[in-house]
């Protein structure tokens, strides 16, 4: 039976991911770049239109006082890809620096593992009021590295298929694969993150 508290700190869960609006900030600004170049074949245009659409998110953000950080980081992601395929003059550049992210969280995320202090830990134990008593805790600090475990499995399996249609240049293929393993791929990992954490009792702080 789910209880208040579970559901309370499956919402802060998926919130430190970014949620649903952090979602959408992120991913539909490559989405409007994909349609537009797939329709227009014009590079500066389909650049010009995805940024500007990240910076609407933002704006209204902060017409709304709703939360900036998701909105902010997604605008200067977008940015990052527009320069870059601007820079090269290649649209399948766009779509790199997602290519550089998958694998700098996927070795971090290993490695952290490996060592014993997984990422999910660090990251989710300060929101759900663990800070780092989970690690004193056998049962959780396993929780956290099984949980971390399949974060790798999404990184390194976006890798795999989207990397070989980036040095292809099929654009269509690999906007469509990023479309794909992103919010599907992305809201599952997050689903069975929670299914392992909530069969272990998060840690209680004591307070002196």
């Amino acid at each position: 039976m789910t209880t208040p508290d579970d559901r309370d700190d499956r919402a802060k869960v998926m919130g430190a991911f970014g949620g649903t609006r952090g979602l959408i900030d992120s991913g539909v600004p490559s989405i409007v770049f994909l349609i537009a170049f797939n329709v227009t074949h014009n590079l500066n245009f389909s650049l010009i239109l995805s940024l500007s659409l990240s910076a609407i998110f933002a704006v209204v953000r902060l017409v709304t006082r709703d939360t900036l950080q998701h909105a902010i980081s997604g605008f200067i992601g977008i940015g990052i890809c527009a320069l870059l395929a601007r820079h090269s003059g290649k649209a399948q550049d766009f779509y790199l620096p997602g290519l550089w992210t998958n694998f700098g969280y996927g070795i971090a995320y290993a490695l952290l593992n490996l060592s014993g202090w997984p990422l999910l830990g660090l990251m989710l134990g300060p929101i759900l009021g663990e800070n780092l008593a989970w690690r004193k805790v056998p049962e959780r600090k396993r929780a956290y590295i099984r949980a971390g475990w399949i974060w790798v499995g999404l990184f390194l399996s976006r890798l795999l298929v989207q990397y070989p249609l980036y040095k292809a240049g099929n654009l269509t293929a690999l906007g469509t694969a990023r479309l794909i393993m992103g919010y599907p791929l992305f809201l599952l990992a997050g689903w069975l993150t929670w299914q392992i954490l909530k069969k272990v009792p998060s840690v209680k702080v004591e307070e002196n």
